[in-house]
């Protein structure tokens, strides 16, 4: 039984994990400021008995000081999220992801508590090889392109976490992650799961950005859950950085043709240029795929649902949500 920290626990990716950390009987303290994140993530556990919640931002020192009290491991999900965020807001994705990592990381190496610092692949920018590894270069774009504050500003998070390792021995294991979905993301900030699900459950049209070439990956958020568990739960992972996600790439027109042949019916697709999504100065990333190797080499596994599996499941929690059901239960049974 550990006392954790989970800061953006309210996240779509911070309430699972928090659910299952209390499933494994731990003590939970979680710091969100609801911004992204939303009650309703955490409807499944409200009022648990081991459950804390601090509602309050990370940018607060004095709440990150009093809250990394009495803690025994950190969970840092908290920052800006979603591409459409960040290309709206660049001002608060730095501010929000840079400072508040720090410190947390300073105080924690107080006590070397280990730390799990989530990162993301958008650290890799433009890189132009097939697949990519933990130790390739990170190329990120010009200044002039605000997406591309992102990427730098989790990097200079790792940056941060592998020094804190290396001058204060801070066990802190950074996890990449490529493209994680499931029940409880929303499309409000450019996740494109969600997006084209819903687009489909209203008849359409699915609205696909320039041409539908992209390639991505997509991990189910309970198998990145048990991911992130297994690295803190092996000692050896400390100090080094993680891909984790999936490794079976998808184009983004396949991956709305799926969605439509499985919500069923006459939906169209449609495509427009990124420019009317994001404005003119958006970049993308042609391809991103993980190599996933050296995760499994450190827990034994790795992500492996197949994609209609993936969107069977939030398919199902979609419909449920918007009929007023409830598919939390069946969803779990696959953690």
């Amino acid at each position: 039984m550990a006392h954790c920290l989970v800061t953006g626990g309210a996240g779509f990716i911070g309430s699972h994990l928090v659910e299952r950390l209390l499933q494994r009987g731990d003590h939970v303290r979680l710091v969100d400021d609801f911004s992204t994140g939303t009650s309703g993530n955490l409807e499944g556990v409200s009022g648990h008995e081991r459950l804390e919640i601090r509602n309050g931002s990370i940018t607060d020192p004095a709440l990150l000081e009093s809250s990394i009290q009495e803690v025994d491991v950190v969970f840092h999900l908290a920052a800006a999220v979603g591409v459409k965020l960040v290309a709206e807001n660049p001002v608060r994705t730095i501010h929000t992801n840079i400072y508040p990592t720090e410190l947390l990381l300073r105080l924690a190496s107080e006590e070397r508590l280990p730390f799990f610092l989530a990162s993301t692949s958008e650290v890799y920018g433009k890189n132009p090889k097939a697949t990519w590894t933990e130790e390739d270069d990170l190329q990120l774009g010009p200044t002039s392109r605000p997406r591309w504050a992102y990427g730098c500003s989790k990097a200079i998070d790792e940056f941060l976490g592998l020094a804190y390792h290396r001058q204060r021995g801070l066990p802190v294991v950074v996890g990449r992650f490529f493209n994680v979905v499931g029940p409880r993301q929303v499309g409000a900030y450019g996740m494109v799961i969600p997006r084209f699900v819903d687009q489909a459950l209203d008849g359409g049209p699915v609205v696909v950005y320039d041409d539908g070439s992209q390639i991505r990956c997509f991990a189910h958020v309970h198998e990145v859950v048990n991911s992130i568990l297994g690295l803190m739960d092996e000692p050896g992972a400390a100090g080094s950085v993680f891909n984790i996600g999936s490794d079976q790439p998808v184009s983004i027109r396949q991956l709305a043709e799926r969605v439509v042949a499985k919500v069923g019916g006459e939906i169209p697709i449609e495509h427009i240029a990124y420019s009317e999504a994001y404005g003119d100065d958006f970049e993308d990333i042609q391809r991103r795929v993980p190599e996933v190797d050296k995760l499994e080499q450190a827990i034994g596994s790795k992500p492996s649902m197949t994609l209609d599996e993936i969107l069977d499941d939030i398919i199902a929690w979609r419909r449920a949500s918007r009929s007023g059901g409830d598919a939390r239960a069946e969803s779990d049974e696959r953690v």
